[in-house]
C-alpha cells in the first residue's frame, strides 16, 4: 500500500481485519558517534548504505529524521523469542558494521550535550518534507526511543485496545526513563527526552479516546482533508494503531543503555498490550477510560520522578509508589506472559536511577555517557 494509501482508512480497516494476534515487531534507534569525542557524526547516509551490502540489515536498517540516528527493525515475528532472535543477530551485524565504519553507536534517550542546531536532517524527500513543515520542532527532536509493534485482529479491537493503552503510558514511561543529561546539564527529570518529543510535535504524546474505528476513521479522514497529514507516519501519539502493519505501537519509551534492558521493556509492553487484548474480549475492562488530563498527571510524575516517584491511582483514589504499580502490572500480565512464554528480567535500578547516583556521586557527566556507550557496546554484541 503507498503512502497515500496509509490513509485510505477502509483499506486500513481491511489490513486490521486481516491482521494475526500477538505478532510481535521491535524498532531500537542509536545515535552515530565519533568514538573519542563521543560527539555525534551525521554518517547515517554511509552506514545505512553500507547496510545495504548486509543481507541481515538490508531490509532491517532505516533512518528516523537526523543523519547521527540509525534504527534496526527486528521485522515480523509470530513469537517474542523470535522476534529476540532475530533482532540480537541485527544488533550484533550493526555495532560490527559500526566499527568497521570507525563510529560507534549509543542508546540513551537524549544525547548529554549535543547541539540540536548542528545536526543535519536526512537528505530524503519524507524528512526534507518534515523539515519544511515543522520548522523548529523537526530540528529540536534530537531523541532516541524503543518501540514495540504488537499484532491485533479487528479495527475496533484496535481502537479499544489504544484507547485502554493510554492509562498504562506513564509507567512504561517511568521504567524506561533513561534520559537525564541534556546540554551538559542535570536536568533533574528522569526523562527530558519526553519533554523534548511529545511536548513539541503536533499529533504527539497522550492521544484522546476515539471509541470506536469509525470515530477514529473519522477524525483521520478530518486530517487529510485539510492537509495537517499526507501519510500516516504523520501521527506521532505514544500509542497508536498502525496503518500498514495492523498493529497497535507502543512508542513512548526512551532507548534502553543495556541490550538486555531493552529486551525486558519489549516484553512488558507486548504483554501489555496483548493482555489488554485478551481482557477487553473477555469482559473485564468496563466503565471509560481515563481522561486525558488524569493520565497526563501521571506521565509528569514519570517525566520528572521516574522510577522514584509516586503515581495516581485514579480508580482506587490512592497514590502508589511507582515500583508497587510496576509490580501490579507485572501481576496483572502474568497470564498472558505464561501463555506468549515473555520474561520481563528488569534491573533493580533504571537508566535514569543510575545516572542520578553516579552524578550525585561526582561522576562528570562525559564520564557517564562513556560508560554508557561502553555498556551498550558490550551488551548488544553479546
Amino acid at each position: 500500500m503507498s503512502d497515500h494509501g496509509l490513509l485510505e482508512m477502509d483499506a486500513v480497516r481491511e489490513v486490521f481485519e486481516a491482521s494475526t494476534d500477538f505478532t510481535i515487531g521491535l524498532e531500537e534507534e542509536f545515535a552515530i558517534l565519533d568514538p573519542d569525542t563521543l560527539d555525534l557524526v551525521d554518517r547515517f547516509p554511509e552506514i545505512y548504505a553500507a547496510a545495504q551490502e548486509d543481507p541481515v540489515l538490508a531490509e532491517s536498517a532505516a533512518g528516523e529524521l537526523i543523519a547521527s540516528e540509525i534504527e534496526i527493525r527486528s521485522g515480523r515475528s509470530e513469537t517474542m523469542k523470535e522476534a529476540v532472535e532475530k533482532q540480537t543477530k541485527k544488533r550484533s551485524h550493526l555495532f560490527a558494521l559500526a566499527e568497521k565504519h570507525g563510529v560507534a553507536l549509543a542508546s540513551l534517550g537524549t544525547h548529554p550535550w549535543a547541539d540540536y542546531l548542528e545536526q543535519e536532517i536526512i537528505d530524503t524527500p519524507h524528512y526534507q518534507r518534515l523539515k519544511e513543515d515543522l520548522g523548529w520542532v523537526a530540528r529540536r527532536n534530537n531523541t532516541w526511543s524503543l518501540h514495540v509493534h504488537v499484532g491485533i485482529r479487528g479495527a475496533d479491537r484496535a481502537v479499544a485496545v489504544c484507547d485502554r493503552l493510554r492509562e498504562m503510558l506513564p509507567i512504561l514511561l517511568a521504567v524506561s526513563a533513561n534520559s537525564v543529561f541534556l546540554d551538559r546539564q542535570n536536568t533533574g527529570l528522569a526523562s527530558i527526552r519526553t519533554e523534548i518529543f511529545t511536548r513539541t510535535f503536533p499529533r504527539c504524546g497522550v492521544p484522546g479516546t476515539f471509541r470506536d474505528w469509525d470515530e477514529y476513521a473519522a477524525f483521520i479522514d478530518d486530517l487529510r482533508l485539510f492537509g495537517s497529514v499526507v501519510e500516516a507516519t504523520q501521527l506521532w501519539w505514544s500509542v497508536r494503531p498502525h496503518h500498514a502493519f495492523g498493529t497497535v505501537e507502543v512508542r513512548i519509551c526512551d532507548a534502553q543503555t543495556t541490550g538486555e534492558e531493552s529486551t525486558a521493556l519489549a516484553g512488558l509492553m507486548t504483554a501489555i498490550v496483548a493482555q489488554t487484548a485478551v481482557d477487553l474480549d473477555e469482559g473485564r475492562i468496563t466503565g471509560e477510560p481515563l481522561r486525558g488530563r488524569q493520565i497526563e498527571e501521571n506521565l509528569w510524575r514519570a517525566i520528572r520522578f521516574g522510577m522514584d516517584g509516586r503515581m495516581i491511582d485514579f480508580h482506587g483514589r490512592r497514590e502508589l509508589e511507582a515500583r508497587q504499580v510496576l509490580e501490579n502490572v507485572l501481576e496483572w500480565t502474568a497470564p498472558v506472559r505464561g501463555e506468549l512464554g515473555i520474561e520481563v528480567d528488569l534491573p533493580a535500578l533504571n537508566g535514569a536511577q543510575r545516572m542520578h547516583r553516579d552524578f550525585e556521586a561526582g561522576k562528570p557527566v562525559e564520564q557517564i555517557y562513556r560508560e554508557a556507550v561502553a555498556e551498550t557496546a558490550r551488551t548488544y554484541t553479546g
